[in-house]
């Protein structure tokens, strides 16, 4: 028989079927054997009579948790199945065996850890993952219906971008190279002549965080415009996110729901206008509503932004922040020079910063005075300010933590699930 899904074995409710997948749970007696089957779709439990299988009967009593499977047998439903359905068996080939799976019940974070590569099998992860897919490929879908280009950039990168301490250094031939901290330089090279780009890569900070938001290598959706400025960067990335999760909400109402989120609550936050505020706005409103007072020119911790994000239901988009404490090639803005033409948005709630972005300076002195108070050679830099010189337009762009609006939309306590094989400054393994 052909084999087809648990999902589409369900689907058609009787008769005759061939699965395939591994053992998410057995038991049994002396008469019978009980397996829950899963695939990537779902799971089934399965029902074995000994004197079916007399000569197998051995093998099959010996069966434990994530041996591998082919069966045929008669689907049926029966409510007390744990999903519903259940197929009495009358073909069974065990394709591989498993003795005593190394994951339990109440392993703690570090031992899931040095087991990912069995734990990523997990119900947990394989919703989260799910989720991911969903996300990723709803964006790739926004991008082709705004007429982007797609553009791929160098990983391996002459220069830093993000700042010269979060960097992670290459031996390149014998010469000095670095992972990339952003995509962006090259980017602002491509919008002169395509004008519209995004990509989809791995980012890497050298960042010695241990906190649940933080990652050293983690994914970065970019997106970068000529002729926007901050206003219409600001309201596309918006467009952007409420996009990929309206889309989410509506194909993995089921994983969300496994997880503990509501997949309405999501699309009604998609539907509601989004909130622009200035850095200043929120110091006003951190002060007058939680007593909390920061000095201009600090940037934002966590817990100020979860402080704040306490007050909205939508994500917000702070701009404004102060220069100083920018990265080179933001610009300070012409009406206030303390100021510079950036954003973050933040998430409801848990205050993760989902997405940073700015207008792009085309003062070359300025930049040039930027990287050398941050220690870096401007003349390393050549190639990006050949970009002021020859036809140089207003640009803008951001950047989208893809593992941060997972941990925000699927109610995750840590960003290391957001990910397959998470590094951090402790991990490296497997």
């Amino acid at each position: 028989m052909k084999f087809i899904s648990i999902s589409e074995a369900m689907k058609r409710g009787k008769g005759k079927v061939a699965v395939r997948g591994w053992v998410y749970r057995e038991r049994g007696s002396n008469e019978f054997k009980f397996i829950i089957l899963r695939d990537s779709t779902n799971i089934v439990q399965c029902v074995l009579k000994k004197d079916k299988f007399k000569k197998q009967w051995k093998d099959i009593d010996a069966l434990q948790i994530e041996a591998s499977l082919e069966i045929e047998g008669i689907i049926k439903k029966d409510k007390r199945a744990p999903t519903g359905h259940e197929i009495s068996v009358d073909k069974i080939h065990i394709i591989g065996t498993s003795n005593e799976f190394p994951i339990q019940k109440d392993l703690n974070e570090e031992l899931l850890g040095d087991r990912r590569h069995l734990w990523i099998r997990s119900k947990k992860m394989i919703t989260i993952m799910k989720i991911r897919s969903s996300y990723i490929q709803a964006r790739d879908e926004f991008f082709k219906k705004e007429k982007f280009y797609r553009f791929d950039a160098p990983i391996l990168q002459p220069t830093q971008s993000e700042g010269g301490s979060t960097v992670f250094e290459v031996d390149y031939y014998g010469k000095k190279i670095y992972l990339a901290q952003t995509w962006q330089l090259y980017a602002e090279a491509a919008v002169f002549g395509l004008e519209k780009v995004y990509n989809f890569g791995p980012t890497f900070r050298a960042e010695k965080s241990k906190t649940s938001r933080h990652l050293s290598e983690f994914w970065m959706a970019e997106a970068e415009v000529a002729w926007w400025k901050l206003k219409e960067i600001t309201e596309f990335a918006k467009k952007e996110i409420k996009y990929c999760i309206e889309k989410v909400a509506k194909e993995c109402v089921e994983e969300l729901k496994y997880l503990g989120q509501d997949s309405g609550k999501i699309l009604k936050i998609a539907k509601k206008k989004w909130p622009t505020i200035k850095y200043r706005d929120a110091l006003k409103i951190l002060k007058d509503k939680d007593k909390i007072n920061i000095k201009f020119g600090k940037d934002l911790r966590t817990i100020e932004e979860q402080k704040l994000m306490q007050h909205f239901d939508t994500p917000v988009v702070v701009t404004h922040y102060p220069r100083e404490i920018m990265a080179f090639y933001k610009p300070k803005d012409p009406k206030k020079s303390d100021e510079a033409l950036c954003f973050d948005m933040l998430a409801p709630g848990c205050g993760l910063e989902i997405v940073g972005g700015s207008e792009r300076s085309l003062d070359i002195k300025e930049m040039s005075e930027n990287l050398k108070k941050q220690g870096e050679k401007p003349e390393d830099y050549k190639f990006y300010f050949d970009l002021r010189k020859y036809g140089s337009v207003p640009h803008s762009g951001y950047g989208v933590g893809i593992e941060r609006v997972l941990q925000w939309i699927c109610g995750l306590e840590s960003i290391k699930d957001a990910i397959a094989f998470p590094r951090t400054v402790t991990r490296m393994n497997p």
